[in-house]
């Protein structure tokens, strides 16, 4: 994979400080460990209690759960540091879990690698440097599928209805390409092995705002196409209104979670997290 590494940015350091989470109410999606277990009954994708980090004994997640149902769009939001870029990698095996585990439709995943779980159905596309900016975007197209050649035809029709501008312009470099077009051949490349769950971690990271927009819909395009979608986004206000349920990750732990609606007029969320994170955006 492209983006393999640890991160460099503020959402990869250790958490120093004290537990500030807060907790919600019941009637506003308060989170219980049994009512995680209950819903996530069936879920194409689950993670339960993980434990994880860079460093042994330097913990990032410190019991983070997340499921998400067929043809389900998730957010995840948060301020940064809580972890939510190392939630997906995790997920992907990029991040040692050291407790906790990770299921795709009933088989435990848990630190596979990652190539393993992209043939199984997880695609991942990381916040950065992820195009092969050398080759042309039919090239990273074919890269997407370099565990299933015979597949390119059938996929690269499929890509194609989503994003037309990539056949358009399928022997330009991706090298050349704009931030957003580069974005939505990040995401064409990972569509290419059909999976069943898409991550995507800061989508609209550094984007103009009409090109956010555009990331925007077309993540719930590739939802409703059938693809289930876990999603982190700085703009929070914008990753909530379009995705069916949401999770507030604070140090490494879930602090609420509720169907998108829910979080984006909870006024404890508001107050807490949406007018820091959301701010710049609105």
């Amino acid at each position: 994979m492209a983006d393999t590494g640890p991160e460099t940015g503020p959402d990869t350091g250790p958490d120093t400080g004290p537990d500030t989470g807060h907790d919600m109410t019941p009637d506003t999606g308060s989170v219980d460990r049994r009512t995680h277990l209950d819903a996530a009954e069936g879920a194409v994708l689950r993670a339960d209690n993980l434990v994880a980090g860079y460093l042994p004994g330097v913990n990032i997640l410190n019991g983070a759960d997340l499921y998400c149902q067929e043809n389900e769009l998730v957010g995840i939001i948060g301020p940064n540091g809580a972890g939510k870029s190392t939630l997906l990698k995790a997920l992907f095996g990029l991040v040692r879990i050291s407790s906790g585990t990770v299921t795709l439709k009933g088989e435990e995943i848990t630190n596979r690698r990652a190539d393993s779980l992209v043939a199984k159905g997880i695609g991942f596309v990381p916040q950065t440097n992820n195009v092969f900016p050398s080759l042309t975007i039919q090239e990273n197209l074919e890269m997407g599928v370099y565990q299933r050649p015979k597949t390119f035809k059938k996929r690269f029709e499929f890509v194609g209805d989503l994003f037309p501008a990539l056949i358009d312009r399928r022997a330009q470099r991706a090298g050349s390409c704009s931030g957003g077009e580069r974005q939505m051949v990040a995401m064409g490349r990972a569509l290419m092995m059909e999976p069943s769950v898409l991550l995507l971690d800061e989508p609209s990271a550094g984007l103009s705002p009409v090109m956010q927009d555009e990331v925007f819909v077309q993540t719930r395009r590739i939802n409703r196409a059938g693809v289930s979608v876990i999603m982190v986004e700085q703009n929070a206000r914008r990753c909530l209104q379009i995705c069916d349920r949401g999770y507030v990750l604070d140090q490494g732990r879930n602090a609420y979670t509720a169907s998108g609606k829910d979080l984006i007029n909870d006024p404890k969320v508001i107050e807490l997290y949406l007018g820091t994170l959301a701010g710049s955006h609105t």
